[in-house]
C-alpha cells in the first residue's frame, strides 16, 4: 500500500469540513457478498436480470423472483460489516458534515453505526406493498409470495429494479452532497453506473478533492487526486490511523 497516498487521503480528510463518500460492491464484497458485474463471479454472469430483477419478471412469476430474493435476503442474514464500514460511521462522528451515498442494497452502513446514508437503489431487507405504503424491515423469511396485511396485495423486495428510477428524493440529496463537499471519496465502485458515476465529476467542478480506493483502476481514476491501490476495509483503517496521528 503506498504510504504517501494513505497520509495525503489522512490530511485531506482531516481539514476537511465536508466529506461525501460513494461506496460499491467492492464494500460488501468484503464481507462476503457477491458482485452483480464481476465477469467471473458477479451475480449476473450467473443469473438473467431480466428474468430475476424487472418489474415485468415480477408481473410474470413473482414466486420465482421471490425465490431469488429470498435467498439473497438469507445470504445477507449471514454478512456482517467489516472494519471499513465501521471506520466511515466513526468519520461520520468527527467530520461537520459526513454523507455515504451507496450503491449497495445490504444496509451494511446502517449496521456499522452510520446515519447518514443515502441508498440509491433501496435496501434488500426491506418488503414493501405494490399497492399501499406499508412497508417491513428485517431478514425473516416472508413466504413464497408474501402479501400486505393491510390491503391483501402483492409485496415486493424494496429494490429498485432495471427499468425503475432512483428514488427521487434519495438521488437529489446524493446531488447536493456531492456539490457541497470538500473532499469526495470513491470507494470499491468500477465507475459505470449511472447516475451514481456523475458524482465525483460534479464534486470535481466544485473544486473538491477526489481520493480513490480501488483495489482496480477504474472509469473513476482519471479525477483521482489520490489513489489508494488496495481493499477497501484495509485502506480505510489505514487512513484512519494516519488521520489519528496526526491528530495526536
Amino acid at each position: 500500500m503506498d504510504t504517501r497516498a494513505i497520509e495525503s487521503a489522512a490530511r485531506l480528510l482531516s481539514r476537511a469540513r465536508s466529506v461525501c463518500v460513494l461506496t460499491g460492491a467492492g464494500m460488501s464484497v468484503e464481507s462476503g457478498l457477491p458482485t452483480f458485474r464481476d465477469d467471473q463471479t458477479g451475480l449476473w454472469s450467473r443469473f438473467d436480470p431480466d428474468e430475476l430483477a424487472t418489474p415485468a419478471a415480477f408481473r410474470r412469476d413473482p414466486v420465482k423472483v421471490w425465490s431469488w430474493y429470498r435467498w439473497r435476503r438469507q445470504e445477507l442474514a449471514k454478512a456482517e460489516p467489516h472494519a471499513g464500514h465501521v471506520t466511515l460511521a466513526e468519520w461520520e462522528r468527527r467530520v461537520e458534515d459526513f454523507v455515504v451515498v451507496t450503491q449497495n442494497i445490504d444496509g451494511l452502513h446502517h449496521r456499522a453505526g452510520s446515519r447518514k446514508v443515502i441508498e440509491l437503489h433501496g435496501r434488500l431487507d426491506i418488503a414493501r406493498c405494490t399497492y399501499c405504503d406499508y412497508q417491513v424491515q428485517g431478514l425473516e423469511d416472508l413466504g413464497p409470495d408474501p402479501s400486505c396485511p393491510l390491503c391483501m396485495k402483492r409485496v415486493r423486495p424494496g429494490v429498485v429494479w432495471f427499468g425503475e428510477a432512483l428514488p427521487a428524493e434519495a438521488l437529489a440529496a446524493a446531488f447536493d452532497a456531492a456539490r457541497r463537499c470538500e473532499v469526495f471519496m470513491v470507494i470499491g465502485t468500477s465507475g459505470v453506473v449511472q447516475p451514481a458515476a456523475s458524482l465525483p465529476d460534479l464534486a470535481k467542478a466544485g473544486g473538491a478533492a477526489i481520493i480513490e480506493v480501488n483495489p482496480n483502476p477504474s472509469e473513476l481514476s482519471s479525477l483521482a487526486d489520490v489513489v489508494i491501490r488496495a481493499g477497501c476495509r484495509d485502506a480505510l483503517t489505514s487512513i484512519d490511523a494516519a488521520w489519528r496521528r496526526m491528530a495526536s
